[in-house]
């Protein structure tokens, strides 16, 4: 018998305000920004996503979209969804 696997999805792991701001702020170091943007889009699964598309007025599906692998959010969605999820984005001089 072969050995059964699961995805893993992060979204399952993320419980915790101090796991959500970790999370987030491994890929905004190093991540690309579509995988800043997939790292969003896990915090919002984590937080359910029906939710977050209530609090920020957009559509649960472009939501999923745009914060897909593939997706390419505006700045403007990006924003409301931090918002929604209680975070914000901020700007500090990158270590030497």
């Amino acid at each position: 018998m072969g050995l059964k696997t699961i995805p893993f999805d992060p979204a399952d792991y993320l419980s915790s305000e101090a796991d959500v701001v970790d999370w987030l702020k491994i890929w905004m170091q190093d991540g690309s920004p579509e995988e800043i943007a997939k790292a969003i889009g896990d915090i919002a699964r984590s937080q359910g996503m029906t939710e977050i598309a209530r609090k920020t007025g957009l559509g649960r599906q472009a939501l999923y979209n745009a914060l897909s692998e593939r997706g390419n959010p505006t700045l403007e969605t990006l924003m409301a969804v931090l918002d929604a999820l209680g975070l914000q984005l901020t700007v500090q001089r990158k270590a030497a």
